[in-house]
């Protein structure tokens, strides 16, 4: 997991964010408040930070990744 000090999301980074990951989450028929769900938003957000930076760049890259 990153570190995220001195880490700020603007909205627009934050919706790129929630909407690869519910589109993720929904793929795998997986419920946004479990905790395979909250293992992917943390590794959404290292990859995110790591430049997949679009929805589809992040989506993809979720899909990829192995989460644990």
């Amino acid at each position: 997991m990153s570190l995220l000090v001195n880490s700020s999301f603007s909205p627009e980074d934050l919706d790129v964010l929630r909407s690869a990951l519910d589109a993720w989450c929904a793929e795998r028929h997986i419920d946004i408040k479990s905790v395979e769900a909250q293992f992917a938003a943390s590794a959404a957000l290292d990859l995110y930070q790591a430049g997949h930076d679009s929805r589809e760049k992040l989506l993809h890259a979720l899909r990829d990744h192995r989460i644990a």
